[in-house]
């Protein structure tokens, strides 16, 4: 069982930067696949990125690459997200989440976070 939670969301001007957060309780964190995911407002649930359990591995979608970066720390069990050049698109719910595999699929995660809102002006 692994429980996450979110941190870090606001409000931020368009072109700057948020990092947020995702800490995590019970064993064997090191085990699991962490990925970040966002839902704006009236749309469906849409992958960021993913980290793989040793943190040697990442992997992002097209509309974050080279804004967005995933990191953890096993030692502190957590997971990060630094974003920059934020868009006004940007906006959304952020979660992150909890995988045995290495995904893309949100289906394929077993836990979740309860989400932190990062919205971003114009």
């Amino acid at each position: 069982q692994v429980q996450l939670v979110e941190s870090g969301g606001g409000l931020v001007q368009a072109g700057g930067s948020l990092r947020l957060s995702c800490a995590a309780s019970g064993r064997a964190f090191s085990r699991y696949g962490l990925g970040w995911f966002r839902q704006p407002p009236g749309k469906d649930r849409e992958f960021l990125g993913a980290i793989s359990g040793s943190g040697s591995s990442t992997y992002y979608a097209d509309s974050v690459k080279g804004r967005f970066t995933i990191s953890r720390d096993n030692a502190k069990n957590t997971v990060h997200l630094q974003m920059n050049s934020l868009k006004p698109d940007d906006t959304a719910v952020y979660y992150c989440a909890a995988s045995t595999l290495w995904a893309i699929d949100p289906q394929h995660y077993e836990y979740w976070g309860q989400g932190t809102q990062v919205t971003v002006s114009s």
